[in-house]
């Protein structure tokens, strides 16, 4: 038998306890100015171009004029809405990435009532019709993948991103079907003369309703996540499946009601997008929200407040990105490059939040 003592590692990885708030925040900021810097030293060695100027356009992309910053709140409602939609079901450890198709199933039910019904009834009873066929397109949609997942346990994660394609070719054949004008292969703006089904503005402000709307729905879904009897059980079933089942919880059915009400909110912002924005339904519409919204429903760890704060920021670096791209006439790329350094530290954050680093003890140490 060998004697040869088990060399123990420089350091390894272990598992932090509780953490308080103010210190994870403090990493999150820490994060930040990593990366800020970081992007400084990027832009200087590829561009030669002030890192200082760079992040003042940015700022300026977002904020520059009185548009800018209703656009910048507009996106950041959008965004918010379909993050909210997907949180109740990653909160179950149902992992929903199909939020773009039922967004775009969504706001393809409000395309066809402005299409069909514009004109031939009043208006106001036309946005309710629109708001009802949404929310149940778009809930029916996302209950597809539920009931097979309850009923025959499949890859929840497969056949939702699979339901986004069979979406997106629907609603690319409706958009050739309805075509306007002939040959276009676009519906164009529905009702651009009678405005049937448009949402009604605010004041002078256009996006104001739907930032409205979505405000209430972040609060109802605060709620309903932390202090109903529905939240509970989505924490539970996310925890574990047979605990749920032990006490009580009838598993199958919080799993189609919670996609069932996902898909609902999805539906909502698809009626948003396209009664509220566009006015009109392309393949395009959802314009990768579905996905965006995984990542800031994740950082806020589920949290619809905090989900504000993430939705922001990613609508922020957007907006930013593009001013920098048309200010300095870089190519788009590199705006990339800035937004993805930032994304990268924020997310890495998140390992030194729940992680820490321990080192080997020297010898005097352990004496």
């Amino acid at each position: 038998m060998s004697n040869k003592k088990v060399r123990e590692p420089l350091f390894h990885v272990a598992k932090r306890g509780y953490v308080p708030k103010y210190k994870s925040w403090a990493i999150r900021l820490g994060s930040i100015i990593a990366a800020l810097i970081v992007c400084a030293v990027v832009t200087m060695l590829l561009t030669g171009e002030n890192p200082i100027s760079v992040y003042k356009t940015m700022f300026e992309g977002a904020f520059g004029t009185e548009r800018k910053i209703w656009k910048l709140l507009q996106s950041l409602a959008m965004l918010l809405c379909v993050s909210l939609a997907i949180t109740p079901a990653f909160k179950m450890r149902f992992w929903n990435i199909g939020g773009e198709g039922q967004v775009l199933i969504g706001g393809l039910a409000t395309a066809a009532c402005m299409i069909l019904l514009g004109g031939k009834v009043p208006n106001a009873l036309l946005i309710i019709i629109m708001l009802v066929a949404s929310i149940i397109a778009g809930a029916v949609w996302a209950l597809i993948p539920a009931v097979f997942k309850a009923r025959f346990n499949t890859n929840e994660t497969l056949f939702t991103l699979m339901m986004n394609y069979v979406a997106i070719q629907i609603v690319s054949y409706f958009c050739m079907y309805w075509e306007n004008p002939k040959g276009s292969g676009k519906i164009g703006v529905i009702n651009s003369n009678t405005m049937d089904g448009w949402l009604p503005t605010i004041g002078k402000y256009d996006y104001l309703l739907n930032i409205i709307i979505v405000l209430v729905i972040t609060i109802a879904m605060y709620v309903y996540l932390k202090y109903s009897k529905h939240g509970y059980e989505i924490s539970v079933v996310g925890e574990s499946e047979n605990t749920a089942r032990y006490i009580g919880i009838n598993v199958k059915k919080v799993i189609m009601r919670t996609l069932f009400l996902s898909g609902a909110i999805c539906g909502i912002a698809g009626f948003l997008l396209v009664g509220g924005t566009d006015h009109t339904i392309s393949s395009t519409t959802a314009d990768g929200r579905g996905f965006t919204a995984i990542m800031v429903s994740w950082l806020a760890k589920f949290n619809p407040i905090y989900m504000i704060l993430t939705s922001f920021l990613l609508v922020f670096l957007d907006a930013g990105a593009s001013q920098i791209s048309m200010v300095f006439n870089l190519n788009e790329s590199f705006s990339d490059i800035i937004t993805g350094i930032i994304l990268f530290f924020i997310i890495g954050s998140e390992f030194f939040i729940n992680y820490e680093l321990k080192f080997r003890k020297s010898k005097k140490e352990v004496k």
